[in-house]
């Protein structure tokens, strides 16, 4: 099963990940968030602290934008 990246989800859909599959609380009601343009990267910065391990058995990953085999020295 490929993972999918974090940033493929959508506001409603990790929301739903979050607060559901992880139990994440204190996050702002859904209807406050989804329309702002910070929601979204609010939401995928709560990812952030949620280890690589229960992310991958979720069946998300987090991907960086430059890999590390393509950043320069």
């Amino acid at each position: 099963m490929a993972l999918i990246p974090i940033v493929e989800l959508g506001v409603s859909e990790a929301y739903a990940i979050l607060t559901e599959r992880f139990g994440v609380r204190g996050l702002p009601p859904l209807d406050s968030i989804e329309n702002e343009d910070w929601g979204r990267d609010y939401l995928l910065s709560r990812f952030l602290e949620i280890p690589a391990s229960e992310l991958a058995r979720a069946g998300l990953i987090v991907v960086e934008d430059d890999p590390p085999s393509e950043r320069e020295p």
